[in-house]
């Protein structure tokens, strides 16, 4: 762990990571104490240089913590929305500091401490407005990065077809795989005239015995560069109502196949030093969810699954990730049974997985999702929580499947 982290430090210069390390504290440590224990009669905040009491001081605690949270994370991930946001800010607290003297301390030396404050964190603003280059430094496209192949299974549409055009563009190759042929050869036939890359379309069934094997078959003279496990499907309704070979099916598609096939496609990955395999898991993998059992339960082992060998192969040029969307704009709902709602379009999940992948093990798409998978999982009793979730996805299950 101590070489990943510094590894993770040396991305930016000392002063970053203290700043880093500020936000972090403030986030974790200092503002929860400020805001949970603190008696709100002793309470204070400052913006612009205006001191709040009480109430308001409690009130304004949130932005303050919003604003370290996000700190916390643009620093350590070094996000491009940092800029200027993060010198913006900082300019802010130069002018609070600037302010502040002169407003409640009074006499000659407010003009002394106003000055030095203000010099200093405005100095601060400055580097990190000049520091537009770190937080947008471009990075080497896909093909550069891993190589030529991209192995998309799923491909036929929504999520897996998002990320085959999401290649093409960058200029990889893609075989397409997933049972229906006439889509797969539509796809093919777009990717190769709007890109002029190569395509290989592979219709396989997944889930059906010796599948992935017929895959693996299909593949074995290309140099697979990444590997996309999407294929899969869920099934909404009560356990003892879906159908058992509905069951297995899924068990096999959602859960075998991405074993067999990024346990075959690995180690070529790692013999050139280079290749990434993303997992489609689910923010349904992050807790249990009566009406969605076995398939909350097929991508916790995806989630699990893509996190683990994300650190096992970490340091060898071959990355993993796990993707956690949530409600996606994709035949999903129909296949499951699912009565329709709203969801992500599979190009912003797609999106979300490609700028992460190579940074961390793990992400969760849409702000949204990311609030109630870990809020729930983290803050909530397991029995409320699945009690809960069975009550919110109820409404979403045919009346004659619960």
């Amino acid at each position: 762990m101590g070489p990943w982290i510094r590894e993770r430090l040396a991305e930016r210069p000392a002063w970053m990571n203290a700043l880093l390390v500020f936000c972090a504290f403030m986030t974790f440590v200092y503002l929860p104490w400020d805001f949970f224990v603190k008696p709100m009669a002793f309470d204070e905040e400052v913006w612009f240089g205006i001191r709040f009491h009480g109430f308001w001081a409690k009130l304004l605690e949130l932005p303050h913590w919003a604003v370290y949270a996000a700190g916390a994370v643009g620093f350590w991930q070094m996000r491009r929305w940092m800029w200027p946001w993060a010198a913006l800010y900082t300019a802010q607290v130069a002018l609070g500091f600037a302010v502040w003297p002169l407003l409640y301390v009074g006499g000659p030396r407010s003009w002394v401490l106003g000055a030095v404050g203000g010099a200093a964190f405005g100095a601060l603003a400055l580097a990190l407005w000049r520091s537009r280059a770190r937080f947008e430094r471009p990075r080497p496209p896909l093909r550069e990065r891993y190589g030529e192949w991209a192995l998309v299974t799923g491909a036929s549409a929504g999520i897996g077809a998002a990320f085959a055009r999401a290649f093409a563009r960058e200029g990889l190759s893609c075989v397409l795989t997933a049972r229906r042929e006439d889509r797969l050869r539509e796809l093919a036939t777009e990717l190769e005239t709007r890109h002029g890359v190569k395509t290989r379309v592979l219709p396989v069934d997944l889930a059906a015995p010796g599948g992935a094997e017929e895959l693996l078959r299909g593949v074995a003279d290309l140099e697979i560069a990444v590997l996309v496990n999407n294929a899969g499907f869920g099934g909404a309704g009560r356990f003892d109502k879906l159908e058992p070979e509905r069951l297995r099916a899924m068990v096999e598609l959602n859960c075998a196949a991405p074993v067999v096939l990024t346990r075959a496609l690995l180690p070529g990955m790692h013999s050139r030093g280079r290749g990434a395999v993303v997992f489609s898991g689910s923010v349904a993998g992050c807790q249990p969810l009566p009406l969605h059992s076995l398939y909350s339960a097929t991508k916790t082992f995806d989630n699990l699954l893509g996190e683990a060998l994300w650190a096992e192969f970490r340091g060898t040029g071959v990355d993993v990730l796990s993707l956690l969307p949530g409600p996606t704009e994709t035949e999903f709902q129909q296949i499951a049974n699912e009565l329709p709602h709203r969801g992500e379009p599979p190009e912003q999940v797609v999106a979300t997985a490609l700028d992460a992948l190579g940074r961390q093990p793990s992400v969760i798409s849409g702000w949204f999702n990311w609030i109630r998978a870990n809020a729930a999982f983290r803050l909530t009793p397991r029995s409320v929580l699945s009690l809960a979730a069975k009550q919110v996805f109820s409404h979403s299950v045919p009346e004659e499947l619960k």
